[in-house]
């Protein structure tokens, strides 16, 4: 934690070697959040472009009230999303009754999976399925949460979700094939 605060003084200085070893100490770990939420490489690198923008221009409002990687996480996160936003790929979908109990009776494990096999995967969802599934299943987010976030109705989220999960699912029995 002392070193995180040394750090963020440093870079708050505008020493450029101490925004390098930041940038260094988190981009790796934050690229593959926005690889999550991309559809490549490209477009995951620009996510995280932009989120380090936000993080330097706003690391004086760092207030330490959680650690610093969580704090570069929410940033991160919230690019994401506003990038996904900006994108307006959102589809209304109110029948997710359809798609409720069905996974537990078909469930398919990813045991073995790798997961450069599983982010592509995640990258061919379609965009609204793909943000809803990454804030819920990896993130932990709630459904209302999200709603709030995305800007969508929870049920959206839900059937979004839902979506998500039979795609996945319809991609894994291909890969056993």
């Amino acid at each position: 934690m002392e070193l995180d605060n040394e750090l963020i003084t440093a870079c708050l200085r505008n020493d450029r070697i101490a925004q390098r070893k930041l940038y260094q100490a988190y981009a790796g770990r934050m690229l593959a959040i926005c690889a999550r939420y991309a559809q490549s490489q490209a477009e995951a690198e620009d996510i995280l472009q932009e989120a380090f923008i936000k993080i330097f221009q706003n690391l004086a409002s760092f207030r330490g009230e959680s650690t610093l990687g969580a704090w570069i996480k929410r940033i991160v996160i919230n690019t994401a999303i506003k990038h996904l936003r900006s994108q307006q790929h959102w589809q209304e979908m109110s029948d997710v009754v359809q798609y409720e109990n069905q996974f537990a009776e078909n469930a398919t494990s990813i045991e073995g999976l790798h997961f450069k096999e599983l982010l592509a995967m995640i990258q061919k969802l379609p965009k609204g399925c793909q943000a809803v599934f990454n804030l819920y299943a990896i993130e932990g987010f709630q459904h209302h949460e999200i709603a709030e976030m995305l800007g969508i109705s929870e049920g959206t989220s839900k059937s979004q979700y839902a979506r998500a999960r039979q795609l996945l699912q319809t991609q894994l029995s291909l890969e056993k094939m």
